[in-house]
């Protein structure tokens, strides 16, 4: 960079500031702007191949950190190192937005593509910059329509693997997790309806259903319909909380 007046070498040190990419790329980027500052960033936003460039080395450190030993995918022992590297527990919801944005398949576990293409959406290279994003990853479920995708993600994320229902206490689990972000008030009765007088998997419908419930049936069910298209074990949870006297049942 020595060959460089001051003003041009600044500009490099801000672009690589900015955009944690090399000097190479930076000087390709800001010679292809005429030296603009904001005509170089949108050259390189604008060309993913020269993005890919600058960070593939970082991402495939970070991957290769948490690689199984064995097989070339991020299991359990990894997803828990870099858990501890992000400084949040592996059962903390954050995870579970980590995982929809990765489009990871199944819980615990990430392939290379998942986790490179993934952490390349989030514009992360290094585990620092993971870790700051951390916050703003937790502010998501915040945004009902995210919240929403991400709800839904966790049926297939959490269930096993050929199979079309979720495991009782894995959808329990995973309920008590999302509706602890919600407050929905009903949802350990719910949980305790399943396990007295369901307990078999549930289904991808009732799922779905259930957050619609949630979110539009009033916790004193004044607004619910009998007549309703509720999934059937949704009306017999209805009836559960009639039957027991958690709710009143209104005349």
């Amino acid at each position: 960079m020595h060959k460089l007046g001051r003003g041009h070498r600044d500009k490099v040190q801000q672009f690589m500031a900015i955009t944690g990419t090399s000097e190479k790329v930076a000087l390709q980027a800001l010679k292809a702007s005429d030296w603009h500052l904001e005509g170089a960033f949108d050259f390189f936003y604008s060309q993913p191949q020269i993005r890919a460039v600058t960070d593939s080395r970082h991402l495939e450190e970070l991957y290769n950190r948490y690689k199984d030993p064995y097989v070339d995918m991020i299991m359990v022992d990894g997803v828990s190192l870099l858990c501890n590297d992000l400084q949040v527990e592996p059962q903390d919801i954050v995870m579970l937005v980590v995982s929809w944005h990765m489009k990871a398949a199944t819980m615990c576990e990430f392939s290379r593509q998942e986790f490179i293409s993934g952490l390349q959406s989030l514009g992360v290279d290094s585990i620092e910059k993971f870790r700051e994003k951390i916050p703003s990853l937790r502010a998501e479920l915040k945004d009902e329509n995210k919240f929403r995708e991400i709800y839904n993600f966790a049926f297939g994320w959490a269930k096993d693997q050929g199979q079309k229902s979720l495991a009782l206490d894995t959808a329990i689990g995973m309920w008590q997790l999302l509706f602890a972000e919600k407050h929905w008030p009903l949802v350990d009765y719910w949980c305790q309806f399943l396990q007295v007088r369901h307990n078999k998997a549930i289904s991808r419908d009732t799922w779905s259903q259930l957050l619609e419930f949630a979110k539009t049936i009033d916790p004193q069910l004044s607004d619910y319909d009998a007549e309703g298209a509720w999934p059937y074990l949704i009306d017999e949870f209805v009836e559960y909380l009639f039957e027991n006297g958690i709710v009143q049942r209104r005349n």
